[in-house]
């Protein structure tokens, strides 16, 4: 029977197989050689996912790079069965003589993420729905409260989300990125934003993120899956 898994058990379940857990998914690129190659793969990944491909499966392919990423539509989450389908998926890739990997890039290698936008707002209720119109974007699975997400109904969008105001803070930005990394990233992407010019805010809530500025105190938010549980 499939089961929601808590962030420590999804990542450790497979981590040893080239995914990682990134904001309830499993995430995993695998490079290709080609457009045909990387259609190809994807194919494969659907005929291995069977009738769960639609409730599972997410599938970009680009130019050298396929990006894999597993969760269930019917809990929002992780669960028993996409761990299942990671292995499964992951076997068929290296028995294509490529491979699962949890990042990718020559130039400018990148690990797999998810990027989101946090807005701080005295009413929330009240700009929400403005929000909502301008980007296209509907409510998440189960949401449409006035401070649940929203979300691109095509997918490749960030997430938005809306923080309580308790005051107006007027001289700080109210809009921040809030980009989920995998637990063994975030040092390195911590210390590359910290070496381009940026500055630590705070790491009170470190591992669950960590909250970074530009030389100008414009704040983005490294976060991870530890820390959160419980």
């Amino acid at each position: 029977m499939e089961q929601p898994l808590s962030g420590p058990a999804a990542s450790e379940a497979v981590n040893d197989h080239g995914w990682r857990y990134v904001l309830g998914t499993l995430q995993t690129f695998v490079p290709v050689r080609s457009l045909a190659q990387g259609t190809a793969l994807a194919s494969e990944a659907v005929a291995v996912c069977g009738s769960d491909a639609d409730r599972h499966l997410r599938v970009d392919v680009r130019r050298g790079t396929v990006l894999l990423a597993l969760q269930s539509s019917d809990h929002a989450a992780v669960t028993t069965r996409d761990v299942e389908l990671a292995h499964r998926i992951s076997a068929a890739v290296h028995g294509a003589g490529l491979r699962t990997e949890p990042g990718i890039g020559t130039r400018a290698p990148r690990s797999v993420q998810l990027v989101e936008i946090g807005i701080d707002a005295l009413d929330i209720a009240g700009i929400r729905p403005f929000w909502k119109a301008v980007l296209g974007y509907t409510d998440e699975p189960g949401g449409g409260g006035p401070e649940d997400p929203l979300i691109d109904p095509l997918g490749p969008g960030p997430a938005v989300w809306f923080q309580q105001m308790d005051e107006a803070r007027p001289q700080r930005n109210r809009i921040h990125l809030d980009i989920s990394v995998p637990h063994d990233e975030a040092p390195r992407r911590i210390e590359a934003a910290l070496a381009a010019g940026g500055r630590m805010v705070s790491a009170a809530r470190a591992p669950a993120f960590w909250v970074l500025s530009d030389p100008e105190g414009n704040e983005a938010c490294v976060t991870t899956w530890q820390g959160r549980d419980g």
